[in-house]
């Protein structure tokens, strides 16, 4: 397997030109795609909403977004474009959440998730998500369970000595952004025998 070079991630609040970009990715992540008016209707009118997208080059490639109701940040959409997915994107959208869930008092924040979703399950149990329930039948077009998860307590010592270890690496990456092989190599970056 050849390793891809990484690429500059920065994340941005979700803008109305963003939509069509983000409804795309949206149609290929499920089999039930919100319609793009629900997005800018979110946009648009919804107070507790808060809509994020990564961009790489300038174009979206991941997108999340949460309502924040009193001290509870509920996650309502994240995908990441299939072509993007494996590259820590989704890991910093999740990040980014979190830190902004904080920064707005929120207590935790909670989702719901398909029950057969293992790469997701596993995305947010390595954010501190943790399963406390299930919805019968939460989705219409087969009838599938949702698991329901929620965090620990947000800025809580736990939750931080959960995320710092995180929150490095992803930090550290967006800070680097994108660099060639030689650069690596001259930082000494480059396993043996890594090609």
């Amino acid at each position: 397997m050849v390793a891809r070079p990484p690429v500059r991630i920065e994340l941005d609040m979700m803008r109305l030109s963003d939509i069509d970009a983000v409804h795309r990715i949206e149609h290929a992540s499920f089999p039930v795609p919100w319609p793009a008016y629900a997005f800018r209707q979110e946009l648009e009118t919804n107070r507790l909403a808060r809509y994020i997208v990564a961009r790489a080059g300038g174009q979206v490639v991941g997108y999340a977004g949460m309502w924040l109701m009193v001290d509870e940040a509920h996650v309502t959409t994240f995908a990441v474009d299939t072509a993007w997915r494996r590259r820590r994107v989704g890991e910093r959208l999740v990040l980014a959440l979190l830190r902004m869930a904080e920064a707005m008092h929120a207590r935790e924040a909670t989702l719901e998730v398909r029950i057969s979703n293992l790469p997701a399950r596993r995305l947010y149990e390595k954010f501190g998500f943790r399963p406390v329930g299930v919805r019968p039948h939460y989705y219409s077009n087969d009838g599938e369970d949702a698991l329901i998860m929620t965090t620990e307590v947000l800025g809580s010592p736990a939750m931080r000595e959960r995320l710092a270890p995180l929150a490095s690496v992803l930090d550290a990456l967006d800070a680097r952004g994108p660099r060639g092989r030689e650069a690596r190599e001259r930082d000494g970056e480059t396993a043996a025998g890594q090609t």
